[in-house]
This record gives C-alpha cells, structure tokens and sequence, in this order.
C-alpha cells in the first residue's frame, strides 16, 4: 500500500527518529570497512553492503516521505516532513562522502599494496590502455548507442540505478544543427568490472571498471564533434511497488506489469562524478525533476555496489575472512528424521549450523510415502532453491502440497511469480496469502500417516527458507513433533488459505490478530512482578524496534524496576537511559561477520523463563500489516539453548557491540582494563561450528 503521511512522533521528546536512526545502522557497517582488523576485501564488501543499503533507503523509505508530502501538493504543507528530509539529506550526504574517503584513502591504496589494483586511465601504462582501447572497440562500443538530444531525440528513459552518461559537444552535428548534449546508456549485460589478463596485470592482478573504459573512449563516440564535458550519472527511483488489491482480479498478473514500471518510477535521487560541471548536472536535475538538495556528487564509481565483482574475482585468501563450515546437526539425527522428531525437538542456529537439516526435512516428506500432505510459506527463496524442488516433486507424486507464496516481497517478486508459475504446472495449491498484508512468517507443515492416524511435523523459523542468506544470516528454527504446537501451525495455514478467523491459539502469537498485545502482555506482566518486589527481566532480540505501543510499555515497565536488554541491530526509536524514562534499559547493536536475523523474546516471568522466537521484529507493519508467527520453545533444555546462544554472548560481546546512547548516538564497546576480547560471533563459529574449521574475522 502507499506510504501513509509521515508523522513526527519525535516532538514528544521520547522518540529518536526511525530514518535517522536507520542511517546510523549504516556508519555502523561502515566503520567495519574503516577496521584495519578486517580482511581488505572484506572491508570493500562492507561498503557495498552501505551502497545497497543506501540504496534502497531512497528507493523505500526517501520515496515514502516524498510520496507522502506529495498528498498535499508539495512539501510547503509539510513543514515537520520538510524538516526532516532536510536533517535526513545532510546525514546522507556525509555518509556518502565519508564512505568515498575510506574507498579512495584506506581501502583502495591497501589493495593496491597487497596486489590487487583498480586502475583508472590515468593509472594504466601502454599496454594496458591498447588492451582497453581493443576491448572496447569489440565489447563495448558496438552495444552502445549515443542519443544526440533534438526535438526528435528527447531525453530518453533512464532506467533505475543504470549506469550512463551525459556529454557536452561542441560544434555542428552531420545535419548541421548545434546539439549540444548526447546521453549514452551503459548496456546491462556488460560487466561493470573488467579483469585484465595476467600478463599485463604487472604484480598481482589488475582491473577496470567499464565506466572507466567508457570515459576513456567516449570521444570516439562522436566523430567531427569535441567533446567539452562529459559525467557518468545514475538516477534512484521510487522502487516499491503497488497495485489497488481490492480492485485487481489477479495479483500475479498485475504485478507483473508493475515489475516493468519499478524501472521507472519517481525518481529520488541523481548521483554524478564530482567533476561533473554545473551545467550538466542541473540538466540533469531538471530532466528528473529534483532539487538540489538531492545531488550527490562522488569520488568515484555511482555505483560501489558494482565493486562486489572484483571481489569474487580475487583469489588471495589472506583478503577474505577464513573459510567457515557449519556445524552438521542432522549427523546425530540419523537417517530417519521423522522418527528423531518423535522423541524430541531439534533447534537449528544458523549459520552456524548448516541448513541442510531443513532442506532434508523437506526433501524426507517429498518422497516419503508416509506423508500425504506438506504446506509451507515462501516470503525469499531466491532463483535456485532445493526446498522449491522438494515442493514440486512431492507435488508430481501426487501429496497435497500447498504453499503461500508472498507475491509483494520487496525485489523478490520476480523470484517469486516464476516459483508460483512452476509449482501450479506441478499439481501444487498456491496461494498468495491475504491482501492487504504481507505474508512474512516462516513455517512448514509435514502430516504423515501413521498407525492409521494423521501425525503432524512442523518446522518454524525466524528467517527465510533461502539457500543464500542461511549462510549469510544469524537465525533459528524449530523442528518439532509437539502436537500441539503442530496442530496450531495447521491451524495458521487453514486460516491463510480460508481467510477464516484463526482458532483459538494457545501457543503461537500470530499477527495481526494478538501478536503486538501478547507482547505488551508479557512486558506488562513484568511489570507486576517487579512492583511486588521480585525480579522482573526482559532480553529481546529483533532488527528494528520502532512501534510506539510496545516501545511505551517498555518505559512503563523500565520505571516499574524491570531490568530490560534489547539487542536491535538496525532502527531503534526508543531512548535508554532516561532518568524517569528508561533508566532501566540498554539498547545494543552487534554489527560482525554475519548478518543478525534472528528475533527473540525473553520474559523471565518468575522462572518459567518464557522463550518465544519469531519472524517480526518489533514495528507497526510487522505487527499489523503482516502476517507473523512468533511461536515459543517449550523444551527447557532448548530454552537454555536459546539465552546461552542468542541473548548471554550478545550480551557479553566487547568487541562487535555498538551502545545506543538517550542522544542516538552509538558508541562501540571495547574491552575495558583487563577485560579479554569477546565477539558473539566467533564464539558461535568455534562452538557450533564444525571442529577443526577455520574461524575468524
């Protein structure tokens, strides 16, 4: 749905602001690359990382604000919106330009020292620009095609964060008019990053960037004309997609048109080379329709995104972190993972233990022909995946097989309607969940025939059954045979495909049903353990915390006693440490190796130690405008799995832990007098890793 007006709930003065604190998310990745520690790749990756991120904070969370002060006409109506795009605006532009500092001061130069070279034009001898000049007279130059704007040649669409150029001429065309600037779009299907051949490469390895080449060479583009100026550019549009849910009568269908039109959406913001000249760059401006306040001049590529190719094609493991094997936890369960379901639940910490038990937990169902029936959720799973295989095998040997497949999963969508397209031509029931909401939680339903009964098999997760970020991504997942926690998955999957009212759960906390009330229950109840005089202690561990309702029952419970630890790795809206307020909270960010994913919830609750994980952190969309499953351990022996390896090393970590401040801003714990260095990351890849693998940052 389209962005709601923005509302400036910071004016209270409890509230830090969501867009601001997400940037801040950013100079944490980016004092990373900035980490001499850090293997020099590594470092480069983690700036590619803040590009993609930045990214799509404009294509989203730019474009929503933008979007919203359009309601009114234009953002005079909106002071507070105006305001805050103003303060958003120059954090941004200090952010981009402190990311080039550290590419073009730090990392670039000790590449360059330990081999690996990216060189400009000016950098390559004799031999390397002939080798230039012959591959962009083969590769390049026949691909692309210079637009000389004139009445008949208007400014052409410029697809969304593509690679182009614009070139100030001087001098008459071949018809005898004076057009003054051309557009040259970089064709998709060359690669941004060029490797030279070793053995021009001099000491070590060598590449250039196609922008690169393409500066280079431009003026062979126009023969007769000078060349006066020339800027490479790239556009950020307006990148989430909508379609009237009520009124379409097939989502796939129109979200496959709307697929097209992302390319050319509002645009956002313009990057060009910071040599750019003026005049081009407020032609530009004027061509997109933006502001000043919206040009980001740069100290290199427009796109650093890009850079993640040189990476995977350097071969020195000295550069990249030590090689890491997950842990392989269906070695102890056997080859019959039904029957080690039966006599207790497995919990799965990834990345540090591999995903393979899952994927065999599907695979085990297509081809058991116990199992009559397998129903999943898909938000990601990305082009190749073994679990979608699995689903449309079991669907050809004739199983019941139903999938809610999330069609509006933000630059999934395309992954998503061909998986849909495959299962359907397989015999599978796809559904795409509910309109109006997202489908975000992460489930799987096995029902197998046993002993003339129908057992149930569930396995439930706080991330995506997507081959790529299991290995990238900190998350956990429960498989069990707990009947009752099982028959209440069927229930959530009966209730997504009927659209009838959910059934009573007594275990899972679903939203948009009671999910954000469960949570303000138990933080309440904590509360009134604390004001009869015993202990009352909260742990949670979520992506972002930004709803108002929750973040309000914290403070309450905070000046109650309760002793309250959150653990949010990106936004956080709420204010620790204000006397009166929430003298009784710290809030913690641990940016490492991995990505943290996983979200949990402790409630110490007068030693039940209630442990719940989830798929929804703690904002107003995951509580309300998605459907979510947060669904509690009830193994005690897992429960203390679960503090003793998501929530006590986050705690302890000195090393990769960052501290919000009542101001917002984050200062990075180190260890202090004698205190030996830990990271909750390496401990994890050396205790749950498999035993003699590299670990290490």
């Amino acid at each position: 749905m389209k962005p709601e007006l923005h509302t400036e709930v910071t004016k209270s003065g409890i509230l830090l602001d969501r867009e601001l604190s997400q940037l801040t998310f950013n100079r944490r990745v980016m004092a990373q690359a900035e980490d001499p520690n850090i293997p020099l790749l590594e470092r480069l990756r983690y700036l590619c990382i803040v590009s993609s991120n930045m990214d799509e904070f404009f294509e989203v969370r730019v474009a929503s604000l933008l979007a919203a002060g359009s309601i009114g006409g234009s953002l005079a109506g909106h002071p507070a919106l105006a305001a805050n795009l103003e303060r958003i605006g120059k954090e941004c532009h200090a952010l981009v330009e402190r990311q080039y500092e550290i590419l073009n001061n730090d990392v670039l130069p000790a590449l360059r020292e330990a081999g690996v070279h990216l060189l400009r034009d000016s950098d390559r001898n004799e031999a390397q620009r002939a080798w230039v000049k012959e591959y962009f007279d083969r590769e390049v130059r026949p691909l692309l095609t210079p637009i000389g704007l004139d009445p008949a040649h208007p400014f052409p669409q410029v697809v969304n964060k593509s690679l182009n150029f614009i070139v100030s001429l001087s001098g008459k065309d071949a018809f005898g008019r004076g057009t003054a600037i051309a557009i040259v779009k970089a064709p998709r299907v060359l690669p941004r990053v060029i490797k030279l051949p070793d053995e021009i490469s001099g000491d070590g390895v060598s590449f250039c960037l196609l922008s690169s080449v393409i500066h280079a060479h431009i003026s062979d583009l126009f023969a007769g004309r000078e060349v006066i100026a020339y800027s490479q550019f790239r556009v950020t549009r307006d990148s989430d997609l909508w379609v009237d849910e009520d009124e379409v009568k097939n989502l796939r269908q129109a979200l496959k048109g709307e697929l097209v039109g992302r390319q050319f959406g509002t645009s956002v913001r313009l990057e060009v080379a910071r040599n750019c000249p003026p005049e081009l760059s407020q032609f530009l401006l004027d061509q997109f329709n933006l502001d000043q306040s919206r040009l980001y001049r740069v100290n290199g590529p427009v796109n650093l995104v890009r850079l993640s190719e040189m990476i995977d094609h350097v071969k020195q493991p000295e550069l990249r972190f030590p090689p890491f094997f997950p842990g392989l936890a269906h070695k102890a369960i056997g080859n019959d993972i039904f029957a080690a379901l039966t006599k207790h639940d497995i919990l799965l910490h990834h990345p540090y233990q591999s995903f393979q038990t899952v994927i065999d937990f599907i695979r085990s169902a297509a081809y058991d022909p116990s199992v009559v029936a397998i129903k999943q959720t898909i938000y990601r799973t990305g082009m190749n995946s073994d679990l979608m295989e699995s689903l449309i095998t079991a669907a050809k040997m004739g199983k019941e097989v139903t999938v809610i497949v999330e069609l509006m999963a933000r630059f999934d969508e395309e992954a998503n309607i061909n998986w849909a397209d495959k299962l359907e031509q397989a015999g599978a029931q796809v559904v795409y969940g509910v309109v109006g909401l997202k489908t975000h939680a992460k489930v799987a339903l096995v029902i197998r025939r046993e002993e003339g009964s129908l057992r149930f098999y569930a396995h439930l997760g706080t991330g995506n059954y997507h081959p790529t970020t299991t290995k990238l991504y900190t998350d956990f997942g429960l498989l069990t045979a707990n009947q009752d926690l099982a028959v209440e998955v069927n229930e959530v999957f009966i209730h997504l495909t009927s659209l009838t009212k959910p059934h009573n759960l007594n275990h899972l906390w679903l939203a948009p049903f009671g999910l954000q009330s469960e949570i303000i229950k138990a933080i309440r109840n904590e509360a009134k353990i604390a004001r009869s005089g015993r202990r009352g202690r909260i742990i949670v561990k979520v992506n972002a915390l930004v709803d108002e309702s929750v973040i309000r029952a914290l403070y309450a419970a905070s000046t109650d006693g309760v002793k309250i630890d959150l653990i949010v790795r990106g936004a956080c809206t709420l204010k620790p440490g204000v006397p009166g307020l929430s003298e009784n909270i710290k809030v913690r960010s641990v940016i490492g190796r991995f990505l943290e994913h996983s979200r949990i919830y402790y409630f110490r609750n007068d030693l039940a130690h209630d442990v719940y994980l989830a798929s929804a952190d703690w904002m107003s969309r995951n509580l309300f405008r998605r459907v979510e499953v947060a669904f509690p351990v009830l193994d005690r022996a897992l429960k203390r799995r679960v503090i003793a390896e998501g929530l006590n090393p986050y705690l302890k970590d000195n090393t990769n832990a960052w501290e919000l401040e009542p101001t917002g801003h984050y200062a990075r714990r180190k260890p202090r007098g004698k205190q030996t260095p830990f990271s909750a990351q390496q401990y994890l890849m050396h205790s749950l890793g498999t035993p003699g693998a590299e670990v290490g940052e």
